[in-house]
């Protein structure tokens, strides 16, 4: 199954073998024979010992740009993909870091006989951690974004901490005079909406615009609308005294109800001092009483 095999490894001089014609040239008097047509198909024992989504186990044999070439049973190799190296690290620098010789688990992909190629990948013995993620996002909800890193055309940020996310440049802000990533830096912390899940690029397409249209539509509808004279400058200056109205009444209605509950713990406790004071006014009524009698006899 080696390309370009050296004749003298497989077989020796006066050795008998079978073989299969390939071709007969009268004109160059020539005759064209196979000796591995006459052998076991290895590729073909490999389909019928083995199905796609088995776990196995090789030797690495062979290192290249584009994948991992592994060894497998029959004398022949599988390999493993770049892209099907990692989920999230680089596949090109896990596989430069394997060493000719080290053992590897992975899954097959595919297998294809007729070709004599079998795909296998070593990601795929994880489940993609992308998709788990992503459980509870759907478009339109507004998350709480990172940034890791800007650009001219937009930042990166990271949502849940190991979901990738970009905001272009177009959706930073619904003023354009805002839509500049250099205002915003490193670390900081944005709310966005999810525009899209591209499954692909394993990233969220969020808008920070987009939530801003949304809280102006939704201040519009509860504070008024502008045809009715409103500026949405009044409509938002509303919606903003209201809520710091809310903030001002909660330390207010906490500092009524912490006096309610003392007012009613003094209370309490003028109610039980009566009850322990009652039998000894009763006692002392009654002493006084009997002295009067005896006084009086």
């Amino acid at each position: 199954t080696q390309k370009n095999a050296d004749p003298g490894k497989i077989l020796s001089t006066s050795q008998e073998v079978e073989v299969m014609i390939l071709e007969i040239d009268p004109e160059k008097r020539r005759i064209s024979l196979g000796y591995k047509q006459c052998q076991d198909n290895p590729w073909q024992a490999f389909s019928e010992k083995y199905k796609v989504g088995d776990e196995i186990e090789g030797v690495a044999k062979n290192a290249t740009e584009f994948g991992l070439f592994i060894g497998l049973d029959g004398d022949i190799d599988g390999m493993v993909h770049v892209s099907d190296v990692s989920w999230a690290e680089d596949g090109e620098e896990i596989v430069a870091n394997i060493n000719r010789g080290d053992t590897v688990k992975a899954k097959i992909l595919d297998i294809e006989p007729h070709n004599e190629r079998i795909s296998l990948g070593i990601k795929q013995l994880e489940d993609d951690p992308f998709v788990g993620a992503l459980d509870g996002l759907k478009k339109g909800e507004v998350v709480t974004c990172t940034v890791t890193e800007i650009s001219k055309n937009g930042i990166e940020v990271s949502v849940k901490d190991d979901i990738k996310g970009f905001i272009k440049k177009s959706e930073l802000s619904a003023d354009r005079s805002e839509q500049r990533p250099d205002r915003f830096a490193v670390g900081e912390k944005v709310d966005a909406t999810i525009q899209s899940v591209s499954r692909k690029d394993r990233k969220l397409n969020l808008s920070i615009k987009a939530r801003e249209v949304a809280e102006d539509k939704k201040a519009v509808a509860e504070y008024g609308s502008s045809d009715s004279g409103a500026s949405l400058g009044d409509i938002l200056g509303a919606a903003f005294d209201q809520k710091a109205a809310e903030e001002e009444t909660k330390p207010k209605k906490k500092a009524e109800s912490k006096s309610s509950k003392a007012e009613k713990k003094a209370d309490d406790a003028s109610d039980k001092k009566a009850e322990e004071e009652a039998p000894k006014k009763k006692a002392k009524a009654s002493k006084t009483k009997k002295k009067d009698v005896e006084d009086s006899e």
